[in-house]
């Protein structure tokens, strides 16, 4: 029998784990109650969203189990772009399961995906990219470049009708958050 461990980041002021940190262990929506700045973490398990705005906004990255001593130099980050909100990921096991569409309110043409696809003009000569979709389930990462570049964004289940909440973007390539990255 598989022993689930609680699903726990560490995040630190200082770059190399050092400074004042926070230990959270689901979602926070505004960590500057906790601290200032942050300039490192460790993701002990699980897997997160990291966000450089409150309630999980603005930039987005994804993180799974490992160290990140400086994630500021290698996520691109500029100064003044912290992690300032987190959302954990829950774990999923069975099949992935989304319909995209080349229009927003599910208009267009339409594609069921249950596995990943580096580039939707390659596949399926979307050169405009995905517009709206609905997951059905698992939990994926959507990315505004083919070849999973680009900035990221995390759909779980559910439905949504245009990505006007996420300025407007258009998505290229897509891959599940798979239950061995936990």
């Amino acid at each position: 029998m598989e022993i689930l461990l609680p699903k726990q980041v560490i995040f630190y002021e200082d770059r190399n784990f050092m400074g004042r940190s926070y230990e959270c262990t689901s979602d926070c929506s505004d960590m500057n109650s906790y601290m200032s700045r942050c300039h490192s973490c460790r993701v002990e398990s699980g897997c997160w969203m990291v966000y450089d705005h409150p309630n999980y906004m603005g930039n987005s990255y994804f993180m799974k189990r490992g160290e990140y001593a400086d994630y500021m130099n290698m996520w691109g980050w500029g100064t003044g772009n912290y992690i300032r909100s987190c959302r954990m990921i829950p774990r999923y096991r069975g099949s992935h399961r989304m319909r995209i569409y080349d229009r927003e309110n599910f208009m267009g043409q339409m594609m069921e995906m249950t596995d990943d696809c580096d580039s939707f003009m390659d596949r399926y000569h979307w050169s405009d990219g995905c517009h709206s979709c609905h997951v059905m389930d698992g939990h994926w990462l959507m990315y505004e470049h083919p070849n999973y570049r680009g900035r990221m964004w995390y759909f779980g289940p559910g439905e949504y009708r245009n990505f006007r909440n996420w300025g407007g973007m258009r998505f290229m390539s897509m891959r599940r958050i798979m239950d061995s990255w936990y």
